[in-house]
């Protein structure tokens, strides 16, 4: 896998991958930034997981989406020490053992973008059906 940022002014960066995908990232404040695209990268990452798994499981999933709470550190370098994700998930019978095991098995198995941070930040998860 391949990327390239590019500088654009003040501290705008475009950012484009090998296959020609792009995404703007800003540390002005002004678009997202780095650390907030990292954030949505854990929430997407798990939740491709969740969605497979609960598929393979026969599971009625109409919706999905993931919640994501992260606390940084004050001083610099401002890592995250803390991300809460909540996965809320609707369709008709959908089995709390099936999510939950989804869940825990993107946390613990699957996920490479919260397995690459777990070691540093203390990651926890919760689901909602709804």
């Amino acid at each position: 896998m391949k990327a390239t940022v590019t500088w654009q002014q003040d501290l705008k960066f475009e950012c484009t991958t090998e296959s020609g995908k792009s995404l703007v990232l800003d540390g002005n404040g002004e678009g997202m930034s780095p650390m907030e695209s990292v954030l949505l990268s854990v929430g997407a990452c798990s939740s491709v997981d969740v969605v497979e798994i609960m598929k393979k499981a026969r599971q009625p999933l109409e919706h999905c989406h993931c919640e994501l709470t992260a606390k940084r550190a004050e001083d610099a370098p401002r890592v995250f020490t803390d991300i809460h994700a909540v996965y809320v998930v609707k369709g008709d019978n959908i089995s709390e053992k099936h999510l939950a095991r989804a869940v825990q098995l993107s946390c613990e198995k699957y996920c490479s973008v919260m397995l690459m941070l777990n070691a540093k930040v203390n990651i926890t998860t919760d689901y909602r059906i709804e």
